[in-house]
Order: structure tokens, then C-alpha cells, then sequence
């Protein structure tokens, strides 16, 4: 059931072109929230603002540049601030690891994993938080892994990391709490993305190893994640700060 609990609030979603980001920018919309879609792909991100405008009577716009670029983080905020005047709401959602056994990996896969999933995030609360403090009011949401806990065949630098996302969650939650502004990561494990789908036709044994540490015995949806992403968002999680909170099946447990 829909709330519009983000009436008035302005969103971006990185990586919002597809799989994950896709779903939670739909959500976002959905709630009331007007959203910049941030990604590689303008084919992608356009499509995503397409279907908000369809289904939603919310503002959409997009960006295309490489948030693991320090001034691509900033005129990404830059352009929302001059759509829309504000940032409420930041969703670090890009990312996409190169996942090979750790031995197989090359100083440029390795690079490449840290910059998509480290990087991105580090530049996009650099580029946000002095904005949400002027206001005092922010929600920046990370997507990290639960794999960070449970451990997967060939993620361990993509864990590496998304390990840094934790991390970088719990203090900057702490640094900027005083501000109203909450941090917090949703961990989520195997996602039926389309990238998930692809893999368990090209390498069903592999898929099948991911998918068999999760006791539900499937991979989480992509609006399964995008719920609780719409709720941390909300002003409903205000007292939610510093967590990772798994999306998993039970994979993983305190």
C-alpha cells in the first residue's frame, strides 16, 4: 500500500538506471518523492524517468556521469539543487563488482571493483552533506552487501569494498547526527536483477551457490529491498541511524 510518506521530498538515486536503483527510484516516486536518476547510461536513466512519469505524478530528471569522480558527484548535486532547490534524500546505489576468485583478479579489476562501489559513495555524501547541513535535514541511504557478512565464493574484494560502505555508514552517522541528518546502509543479498538472471542462465552452478546460503531458498526481489529503502528514507526511520540492515532471506543473523 502506498503512503505518499515522501510527498515533498526530493530524492536522488544513483546507479537508478536499472535492477536495484531502478526499483527504488520507481518506489521513491511512488511514495510522493520528485527523484534525479543518476547513472552511466542515459539510455537507462531515461527510461527510468519515463516510467516514474507514467506511473507516478512526481518530477523526475536524470543524470549521466562516473560518481567515482569527485566533480561528477558534484554536479549531479548541483543539478538537482537547481531542478528542485534541495536534497532530502540520497540513495548511494551505485556500484556492480567484478566478481572473480580474489588470485584471478588484476590491479585494474581491483581498482575498478573499489571505485564503483567505494568511491561512488564516498564522493556522493561528500558532494550532499554540506547541503544537508545548511538545511538540517538529511536521509542518505547506502546499498552495501550482505555477503560483507555471510562471505561469497569470489566477492572478496567487491566485500572489501562494501565493507568501506558499512564503515563509512556508522561514522558519518555519528558526525552528522546532531544535524538531523540520518546514515544508514541496506545490505541486501542475491537480488533477481537482470543481472542475477543472466548469470543463472550463463552459469547455473555458480548461481546456484549464491542462492543456496539463503535459507528462504530464493533471491530477494528487487522491490523487497526498495521497501525498506522507501522506509529509512521516511521521516517515519528518524530514529534509524548507523545501521546495516540486511534484506537476506535469513542468510546471515545476530
Amino acid at each position: 500500500m502506498r503512503t505518499n510518506k515522501l510527498t515533498g521530498k526530493t530524492a536522488i538515486v544513483t546507479g537508478g538506471g536499472r535492477g536495484i536503483g531502478r526499483g527504488i527510484a520507481l518506489r521513491l516516486a511512488q511514495e510522493g518523492a520528485d527523484v534525479l536518476i543518476a547513472d552511466l547510461s542515459e539510455e537507462h536513466a531515461r527510461q527510468t524517468v519515463e516510467e516514474i512519469a507514467k506511473q507516478s505524478n512526481v518530477s523526475a530528471d536524470y543524470f549521466v556521469g562516473d560518481l567515482s569522480l569527485e566533480e561528477s558527484a558534484v554536479r549531479m548535486v548541483e543539478k538537482t539543487i537547481a531542478n528542485w532547490g534541495k536534497v532530502d534524500i540520497l540513495v548511494n546505489n551505485a556500484g556492480g563488482g567484478i566478481i572473480l576468485p580474489f588470485l584471478e583478479h588484476t590491479p585494474d579489476t581491483l581498482r575498478t571493483t573499489i571505485e564503483r562501489n567505494l568511491w561512488t559513495v564516498i564522493w556522493g555524501c561528500r558532494a550532499v552533506l554540506p547541503h544537508m547541513v545548511a538545511r538540517r535535514y538529511g536521509r542518505i541511504i547506502n546499498i552495501g552487501a550482505d555477503s560483507v557478512r555471510s562471505g561469497l565464493w569470489g566477492h572478496a574484494a567487491y566485500n572489501g569494498a562494501k565493507g568501506g560502505v558499512h564503515g563509512l555508514t556508522t561514522g558519518l552517522a555519528r558526525e552528522f547526527c546532531a544535524y538531523n541528518i540520518t546514515v544508514n546502509t541496506v545490505a541486501p543479498c542475491a537480488v533477481a536483477t537482470e543481472t542475477l538472471v543472466e548469470l543463472e542462465k550463463t552459469d547455473p552452478d555458480m548461481y546456484q551457490k549464491f542462492v543456496s546460503v539463503i535459507p528462504q531458498g530464493r533471491p530477494a526481489e528487487v522491490q523487497e529491498v526498495a521497501n525498506v529503502v522507501s522506509f529509512i528514507a521516511s521521516d517515519e526511520a528518524s530514529f534509524i541511524n548507523g545501521q546495516v540492515i540486511s534484506v537476506n532471506g535469513g542468510t546471515t543473523m545476530p
